[in-house]
């Protein structure tokens, strides 16, 4: 086994190409963003057509995490309980989630989903699924391990709970039009 080369340091690169590159980055994750949000306004209408994009998304963390309890539902998702609370009594009215007594404390209540609820994201999701074939199946293996794990390192900078709101240069003091 011969040894690791050693590690040269990394050669400058020019800031005007780091902010193109980071530049495209924004670009195409906006562009991301969009369809994403796109998508999930379509996947929330094949489960019913008046359920929104949120409640949609709820049904997926649910889904994942089994029983939950609505404040750590808000917890994971970044936003109060009154909002999910509004969501969850939408779900809950259209028979695709419950609540049941948490086990770990009687006085809390749990949210899972029903036997419809659970059928209805299995159609969804595999039908979500077979896009991402039908859209990636071309890629090879590799391209899509690496895009996955690029995504998780990604979205792990951004799950970073010392992030804060980044403020906006104002270019233009005298303007105070919004």
């Amino acid at each position: 086994m011969s040894n690791p080369l050693p590690s040269a340091p990394a050669p400058a690169v020019a800031s005007d190409d780091v902010d193109d590159a980071l530049q495209q980055v924004e670009h195409q994750l906006s562009l991301l963003w969009r369809r994403a949000r796109s998508i999930s306004h379509q996947l929330s209408r094949q489960v019913h057509p008046d359920m929104e994009p949120a409640a949609y998304g709820l049904l997926t963390i649910i889904r994942r995490e089994g029983p939950i309890r609505l404040t750590d539902l808000a917890t994971c998702i970044g936003v109060g309980k009154p909002s999910v609370s509004r969501q969850i009594a939408f779900l809950e009215g259209i028979g695709l989630v419950y609540k049941e007594a948490d086990p770990q404390d009687g006085r809390a209540q749990s949210i899972r989903l029903t036997d419809k609820g659970e059928e209805k994201m299995h159609q969804v999701q595999d039908a979500r699924r077979q896009v991402f074939r039908e859209r990636l199946g071309e890629w090879p293996l590799e391209d899509v391990k690496t895009l996955a794990d690029y995504m998780g390192r990604l979205n792990a900078v951004y799950s970073d709970p010392l992030l804060r709101e980044v403020p906006l240069k104002d270019n233009d003091p005298g303007d105070a039009t919004d």
